[in-house]
């Protein structure tokens, strides 16, 4: 009897399931670690710029990084993300350059964006990464109808989106959540759980502990899972993506984790936090845990560690001084990108713009401050 032919995406399925059952490899632990250590380092330095006034706004994610960084690397380059405004390890992850990661917290010249967006809120259409959308739980929704869309043009693709604990009390992550499990879209809801939406902890926003347990509402598995063990996070995201390419629906994936900096640069944690719960938390840090884990295999030591420090701070620091250099957006830059002909009005309104500024030698950039 000829033996039946396999045809590549059931290869790529059973390669996949495999996986699956394998966790990450050295090399794909490496890869994380690294990514995780620069997600840090750059943490560090927006906090910092921020202080200087170098920036105006910026959104630290210290002490998610596994739970960002894992799940991203664990997608395939043709998935969609939709991420939030806290996803730096996700963001970069996913391939996105220094200095177009950077630019979009300066808004000049270098910005994709063309300083249109608030900082913290990137858009690399390259990458599949989604524009990121300020009020909390839009982009849940939107990422569902993606997921629909990828399923009725029969594509091997999913869907992801990120989000935190408070979202989960979202208007968009109920109508989400309830279309995605009607419809079965290939949709993965990251949940990372950093127990605080800003001020608010999670036990007064929700009466259910388990937040994976509300998909059980909808239809659908949730998989709670250590948000800060690396290894468990790429795992978890590579079964439920497996799960929704071959027809199984959506997953909750709530990622268990701690956010150790404040909700923003805009915000002082000290106020609503007690100090003895962010230092349990801080010795749980995801870094120094998957340190241990390369150290245990033999894969990595001191050594190595400083010299991959020293090379990625060299490396965030050229890109903060390339970036400072690029030049600012010009204000007549409004008018671009709207009409693909732009009408005689808009025209108008331009030169007149022009005119004003040659006038005055510029505009005035305001003096006001972010809300978040």
């Amino acid at each position: 009897m000829a033996r039946p032919r396999t045809n590549g995406a059931t290869r790529t399925a059973k390669r996949e399931a495999s996986s699956v059952q394998r966790g990450p490899d050295g090399a794909t632990l490496l890869r994380m670690y690294e990514a995780m250590l620069l997600t840090r380092l750059i943490d560090e330095r927006g906090i910092k710029l921020q202080r200087q006034g170098r920036i105006r706004f910026f959104v630290p994610c210290m002490g998610q990084e596994a739970a960002q960084v894992a799940y991203a690397m664990a997608l395939q380059d043709d998935d969609w993300i939709y991420p939030s405004y806290r996803d730096t390890g996700t963001i970069l992850a996913r391939g996105v350059p220094l200095t177009e990661y950077l630019a979009q917290l300066w808004g000049n010249g270098l910005d994709l964006s063309k300083g249109r967006q608030m900082p913290n809120h990137f858009a690399f259409a390259d990458r599949r990464l989604v524009s990121i959308s300020s009020p909390i739980g839009t982009q849940i929704s939107q990422a569902v109808g993606t997921a629909m869309a990828m399923k009725r043009k029969g594509a091997k693709t999913v869907c992801a989106v990120s989000f935190g604990d408070g979202a989960t009390s979202s208007n968009d992550f109920h109508a989400g959540m309830n279309f995605a499990g009607v419809y079965q879209a290939p949709c993965l809801f990251v949940c990372q759980n950093n127990h605080w939406a800003i001020s608010l902890p999670v036990s007064e926003q929700t009466a259910q502990s388990d937040l994976a347990s509300k998909a059980d509402a909808y239809g659908f598995e949730g998989v709670k899972v250590d948000g800060n063990d690396a290894a468990a996070v790429y795992q978890a995201t590579l079964a439920a993506a497996h799960r929704a390419r071959e027809g199984g629906g959506p997953t909750l994936l709530e990622m268990v984790t701690y956010r150790i900096g404040a909700h923003s640069s805009s915000d002082d944690a000290t106020k609503y936090r007690d100090a003895e719960e962010v230092e349990d938390w801080k010795s749980k840090d995801p870094i120094p845990r998957l340190c241990a884990v390369l150290e245990e295999r033999g894969a990595w030591d001191a050594k190595r560690d400083a010299a991959l420090r020293e090379r990625l701070t060299k490396a965030v620091a050229d890109a903060v001084d390339a970036v400072e250099k690029a030049p600012q957006i010009g204000v007549a830059s409004m008018f671009d990108d709207v009409y693909g002909r732009v009408p005689p009005f808009l025209e108008e309104q331009r030169e007149s713009l022009l005119d004003e500024v040659k006038e005055r030698g510029g505009i005035g950039t305001g003096h006001g401050e972010f809300p978040l």
